[in-house]
């Protein structure tokens, strides 16, 4: 499988915007699946990560992330945020597409542009569950993108369905005969 570029993160992007777009006039106060964050906090979290990346594979830091951050407006409505996350999304995009894949930036080690646009991809489809699950829209994410993400960011996954092995790698959900995972980490950094 050939590594992830910028057109997996326009992918993922245009997957939680078909997905969560027709539901922006719903209260997205209420939690995101399992988690503490709103749907609403949850979809400015994936905006935030998608412009951070952006900014890592731009200025290539090599001891932290640039200090920097997203503030999204609390007027803004859900479908306003999930603009921002289409923003975002585009930047990271132009941004792993432009950098060479010698380029190296600081995520927990030196990192390639391919590992900043699996972990968008990542981002954006945990989150898009996430939503989705606290707003009671039935929705998988996709097999393709979620295989490619879990051979890149997990390289000691057990085998399954990608979408179901994603889920459990990041204590989303069940794997048979696999205790749920309460705490995980994906591996980004590249020698």
């Amino acid at each position: 499988m050939p590594e992830l570029t910028g057109v997996d993160v326009d992918r993922a992007v245009t997957e939680m915007t078909a997905v969560l777009g027709p539901h922006t006039g719903r209260d997205w106060g209420v939690p995101a699946g399992g988690l503490e964050w709103s749907c609403w906090s949850t979809a400015a979290h994936v905006a935030h990560d998608l412009l951070a990346y952006a900014g890592q594979v731009s200025g290539r830091p090599d001891d932290g992330y640039l200090p920097f951050d997203l503030v999204v407006s609390p007027a803004a409505g859900p479908a306003e945020v999930l603009r921002v996350v289409v923003a975002c999304g585009g930047l990271l995009r132009a941004a792993v597409d432009a950098a060479g894949p010698d380029t190296r930036a600081w995520h927990y080690g030196p990192c390639d542009p391919a590992g900043f646009a699996a972990m968008g991809v990542a981002e954006t489809l945990l989150h898009t569950d996430d939503i989705a699950r606290g707003l009671g829209v039935p929705w998988q994410p996709p097999q393709r993108l979620s295989a490619a993400v879990v051979r890149r960011l997990f390289p000691d996954a057990p085998a399954g369905p990608a979408p179901q092995v994603l889920r459990w790698l990041t204590g989303r959900g069940e794997l048979p005969g696999r205790a749920r995972r309460t705490s995980w980490s994906w591996r980004a950094a590249v020698d």
